[in-house]
């Protein structure tokens, strides 16, 4: 079946009645954790634990099609930081919320499993759809952000991230994006970019909207034309899509790297204001129970230099407990701090009389809505955002590919390939990609 299914993902002739007639396979490869190694790292620090140990590539069955879903073939797929919490099982294993998630009712039952496949990120071909499904049929070339609402209560219906019974999938559901098929909802899908290949497309989608919804929507920082935004992480794979959003919003990003080479990827990017902090040597903290104020002034004047002695409008804050502190110091007045995340550690430590003196705000921000999501894609589709794809991995080195985002040795995105053969497949408009080829390599290239 996976012969004759990539064969018709290839042919520029297969319609959807060619898709429709192609017989579901009883099972399908997939990155999975097991319920009964989710204790096997009780004791060990979470930097130390090793993905590659407990994610595994294992045959699972093909779960059953409900109303308003989609069975995709993924063609490809991505690494985001959920899929590093979820191999560590940290800061809880998913487990838990597949069995809360599984209480709903006998549809969501089909997700409390022994297994878990995870993956936020995919970009493949519509195999099925569900009763109800009108917008998306067999054969459409599509890619998925990840978030999974059930939209029964009125307090989703504003902002769809503030249904109760948000999740986000692959992390908090099952039937994930890094295996050869998915299960997603229809309001999910989105077109393709057809200038890109299956693992450029399945790059941005979990990364890209966050950063969008964090910087750009109302419910972010509603960032404009002129702002200062201070970026951490900016060469890594929600920092890189921070810094072309505040690029294209005519806004100054002044990049946090850690390396020279990242800091080559983000004047490549085109971004003039980069402090690398290991060259310059900013430690926040003097032990591991009390900040150094000293270092926020010193990062606050070095900013200061980039800027023309302005002080940042908004700082896009995701690693949490390291730097927290010296954001919440360094936002001008009136300024905002908007964080996603917390990949140093969850509990934020910062001298409120910086911020309630000085009128700041601090804004949480998960992912983003269905609209939030399309809008970011259709900056990709535009050729005006790029994927920031550095490396890819087949399927069955997924725990590799984990185990690189952990230890931080990737730039941008990590990608691996599921139903695709190879790298470079899946490019329909030669002419929109060639004037966009330098932008689409530039962190393979570095």
């Amino acid at each position: 079946m996976t012969n004759a299914l990539v064969e018709a993902i290839e042919s520029p002739e297969a319609a959807e009645g060619d898709f429709r007639s192609l017989p579901l396979p009883e099972s399908y490869r997939a990155a999975v954790l097991f319920r009964d190694e989710q204790d096997m790292f009780e004791n060990i620090p979470v930097m130390d634990r090793a993905p590659i140990k407990s994610l595994h590539v294992r045959e699972v069955p093909v779960p059953e099609v409900g109303p308003g879903e989609a069975l995709v073939a993924v063609m490809a797929s991505s690494v985001n930081y959920n899929s590093v919490w979820s191999s560590i099982f940290a800061p809880i294993p998913t487990f838990t919320f597949l069995e809360r998630y599984g209480r709903l009712s006998p549809l969501t039952k089909r997700h409390d499993l022994p297994y878990h496949v995870i993956g936020s990120d995919l970009a493949g071909v519509v195999l099925r759809t569900g009763p109800g499904v009108r917008k998306w049929k067999p054969g459409d070339k599509v890619v998925a952000h990840c978030l999974s609402v059930e939209l029964e209560s009125a307090d989703g219906h504003d902002d769809t991230m503030l249904d109760p019974e948000q999740r986000i999938w692959g992390f908090e559901t099952n039937f994930g994006g890094l295996a050869e098929l998915a299960l997603v909802k229809s309001n999910q899908l989105m077109p393709k970019p057809i200038h890109l290949s299956w693992e450029e497309a399945a790059a941005p989608g979990l990364v890209n909207s966050t950063a969008y919804r964090q910087l750009v929507s109302r419910n972010g920082a509603g960032m404009k034309p002129g702002d200062n935004v201070l970026i951490w992480g900016a060469g890594g794979g929600l920092g890189s899509y921070a810094t072309q959003l505040a690029l294209v919003g005519g806004a100054t990003p002044i990049c946090v790297v850690s390396s020279p080479r990242k800091a080559e990827i983000c004047r490549a990017m085109g971004a003039e204001a980069i402090i690398d902090r290991s060259a310059e040597d900013y430690k926040f903290w003097k032990d591991e129970h009390t900040q150094d104020p000293r270092e926020w002034k010193r990062f606050g004047k070095r900013i200061r230099e980039l800027t023309g002695g302005e002080d940042v409008d908004i700082v896009f804050e995701h690693p949490g407990r390291e730097t927290f502190g010296a954001s919440v110091y360094v936002t001008r007045k009136g300024g905002t701090i908007v964080t996603c995340a917390s990949t140093s550690g969850y509990t934020h430590e910062y001298d409120n009389r910086y911020l309630w003196m000085s009128l700041k705000r601090i804004v949480g921000s998960h992912f983003a809505n269905y609209r939030e999501a399309w809008e970011a894609n259709r900056l990709i589709v535009k050729g005006k955002i790029h994927p920031t794809l550095s490396r890819t991995y087949p399927l069955a080195e997924v725990g590799q590919a984990v185990e690189d985002v952990h230890r931080n040795r990737h730039l941008g995105k990590v990608g691996v390939l599921c139903l695709a053969a190879a790298e470079g497949k899946g490019i329909e408009d030669a002419e929109l990609r060639g004037r966009h080829i330098g932008a689409i390599n530039r962190f393979r290239a570095g």
